[in-house]
């Protein structure tokens, strides 16, 4: 039986900020944009007793805590914090899968201090980030990953907690579905109305049943209702797509500036294609409008994207079909996927490109 820790960090960037800065620290801080048009990238603790959460609108949280500061993001820092979060990892396990800059799953069945318990080096790995960083990290302990990432989020933040093979069914059985990590707020409300409103609910159903409803995800989430989770910890996850976006200051309803506009953002994704010579099959274009209305749509090629005029070509048809917008536009995005190419067998730190 495996035994898989899942470490997060806790308010990571705010914390960063609050650790480099001693003049915000007990204070409401969130990291982003303070404008009109800007949006939370993370909120500390003190920010959170006010709802404030990320990817919330600055002004709806500026609304919600009036003390609230705003510091800029300095992803150069939160990287190299993360790098030295990585190395404190290495010294346990080589089996490290990260999720983004500030979690990651680790295997330590056998861990390389050869410390029995998980807890025991989750408790160490916890405190050396705290020695070496002066950061609060988060810890959840199981046999597998979708128990440890929840058992994560049960102590948080500063805290640890383990879910056994013997607690796990009955810890899921009492769970909200929309509680349960990769179900979404569209999933949870389909189960809702399908009568499913805890894993004790999921759990009742067959497992044609979930799979005729959700696809191929009913079979993943058929057997998580049921503590049962075979996926390893993969210390090389290959990376499925990247892709670049940009909020407005003014709104969008014409097509030239929106072309304009996507420019700057295919430049990003075709820079990293290049540096990592990887290329892709799909891309998707990203229009989020000034109601905060989300679409995307997506379009494949029998082969991979081979240069950065193609790219452009498929985006601007995309977008084209999309003329004329039904409503102005504030955000667009771009992103490839299917991603094919020597250098996708890399860790994933989650930095915006």
């Amino acid at each position: 039986m495996r035994k898989i820790i899942h470490v997060d960090m806790d308010a990571f960037y705010a914390s960063v900020e609050q650790r480099d800065n001693p003049g915000l620290r007990g204070k409401p801080v969130a990291v982003g944009g303070s404008r009109e048009r800007g949006v939370v990238a993370a909120a500390s603790y003190e920010a959170r007793k006010f709802g404030v959460r990320s990817a919330m609108p600055s002004v709806t949280a500026k609304r919600q805590c009036p003390d609230l500061i705003f510091v800029k993001p300095r992803f150069e820092v939160y990287k190299a914090v993360s790098q030295q979060i990585r190395e404190i990892f290495a010294e346990h396990t080589p089996i490290i899968e990260p999720l983004s800059l500030d979690e990651a799953y680790l295997d330590v069945t056998e861990n390389l201090q050869n410390i029995p318990l998980a807890r025991d080096v989750a408790l160490a790995i916890r405190a050396k980030i705290k020695e070496v960083t002066g950061l609060n990290a988060s810890a959840g302990i199981s046999y597998n990953k979708f128990l440890a990432k929840l058992a994560s989020d049960h102590r948080k933040p500063n805290g640890q907690y383990v879910i056994t093979p013997e607690m796990g069914p009955a810890f899921v059985e009492a769970l909200p579905v929309g509680k349960f990590h990769g179900i979404g707020p569209a999933t949870s409300a389909k189960m809702n109305s399908l009568g499913m409103h805890t894993g004790l609910d999921m759990r009742n159903q067959t497992l044609e049943f979930m799979q005729a409803n959700f696809g191929k995800a009913g079979a993943y989430y058929y057997w998580i209702s049921r503590g049962v989770d075979d996926r390893e910890v993969r210390a090389n996850r290959i990376r499925k797509s990247v892709g670049a976006e940009n909020t407005f200051s003014s709104d969008l309803t014409d097509f030239a500036a929106m072309a304009a506009e996507l420019q700057p953002l295919i430049d990003k994704v075709w820079r990293h294609c290049e540096d990592k010579g990887s290329r892709g099959r799909t891309l998707t274009l990203k229009v989020k409008f000034n109601d905060f209305e989300i679409i995307t749509r997506s379009r494949s090629v029998p082969v991979a994207v081979s240069s950065r005029g193609d790219l452009e070509r498929l985006a601007i048809a995309l977008l084209q079909s999309e003329m004329p917008v039904p409503k102005p536009v504030r955000l667009l995005g771009v992103s490839l996927s299917s991603l094919q190419g020597d250098d996708q067998e890399e860790p994933q730190l989650g930095l915006p490109i």
